[in-house]
């Protein structure tokens, strides 16, 4: 079985998944009551305050214990719960379309992870395509019930005709989401235009944002040599260069030079930035190292 027929999830790795959820580190308030608490007050059962009594309160609501004691009317004060909202943003760029597997497709496997996690706890959960712009996207999707929707979208992707532009994607998706959340940003940020615009339009909605990029292996240890013609494959732009070993040297100089500015400017706006090779085992990454991140418990 090819990986393309392959299914995203396999059987013994989503019993793994089933004993995960998302972890947010703000507060996300929701439309619609889910399974984790709030700061904001509401009416479910897990106690939180009092406050004096207004005319127009619940009658249901009131303390007639403190009344008794001390004979002025307060009423309960409950931490109120609230769903939490995934999105997936996933690159399609020709870019992309790289490497055995592709980092495509290890891409898609990330976002059949974490969205998996999500619907299971009833998260509402949302995955997108981009290339130039975004290019298609799932509506809201809630529980158990809709993950055979998210892995079918997921499945069908595949990489985009035309040049990336993060920025443009990151803009049309930011004035397109209302609400606010995790967003999940997957790319190998191999952008002409740069990273920074593109991440401060997602800095605009407040959200919790992991930016994975995920590189080739060859990427990372080339093993060209010799006088080459090279071409890339979004925009066609041509360079004939001839590839040494200190060539070789100087271009992982630079990617590495290219990392760290990327974390950098992650980690100086609260951005959580994970880089992977598509080789590096999944599994690991999902249980183990974005655990450890905190995106997961």
């Amino acid at each position: 079985m090819s990986v393309s027929q392959e299914p995203l999830l396999q059987p013994e790795f989503i019993a793994k998944l089933e004993q995960l959820e998302l972890v947010s580190r703000k507060m996300l308030a929701g439309r619609f009551k889910g399974d984790r608490l709030s700061k904001r007050k509401g009416t479910s059962v897990e106690f939180a305050d009092h406050r004096h009594y207004a005319i127009g309160d619940d009658l249901r609501f009131l303390d007639w214990n403190l009344y008794a004691r001390l004979d002025r009317l307060f009423i309960k004060l409950f931490l109120e719960e609230e769903d939490l909202r995934l999105h997936l943003l996933i690159d399609g760029s020709l870019s992309m379309d790289f490497g055995t597997p592709t980092k495509l497709h290890y891409a898609k496997q990330i976002a059949a992870a974490l969205g998996f996690i999500g619907l299971i706890n009833l998260d509402r959960v949302s995955a997108h395509v981009f290339c130039d712009d975004l290019v298609d996207g799932t509506s809201t999707l809630r529980g158990r019930s809709s993950v055979w929707r998210l892995m079918d979208f997921l499945k069908k992707i595949e990489p985009q005709p035309g040049v990336g532009d993060l920025r443009r994607s990151m803009k049309s998706f930011v004035l397109r989401a209302q609400q606010k959340g995790i967003a999940i940003l997957i790319s190998d940020f191999m952008d002409k235009q740069g990273f920074e615009e593109p991440l401060r339009y997602l800095l605009t909605r407040q959200m919790d944002i992991y930016a994975i990029q995920v590189l080739a292996q060859e990427e990372l240890e080339p093993e060209l040599m010799g006088d080459l013609r090279l071409m890339d494959i979004e925009d066609e732009d041509l360079a004939e260069v001839t590839v040494t070993a200190p060539l070789i040297r100087r271009y992982k100089q630079n990617l590495a030079g290219y990392q760290a500015a990327l974390q950098s400017f992650c980690s100086r706006r609260g951005i959580h930035f994970i880089t992977t090779s598509n080789q590096a085992p999944f599994d690991r990454l999902v249980l183990a190292y974005l655990r450890q991140r905190g995106l997961l418990r």
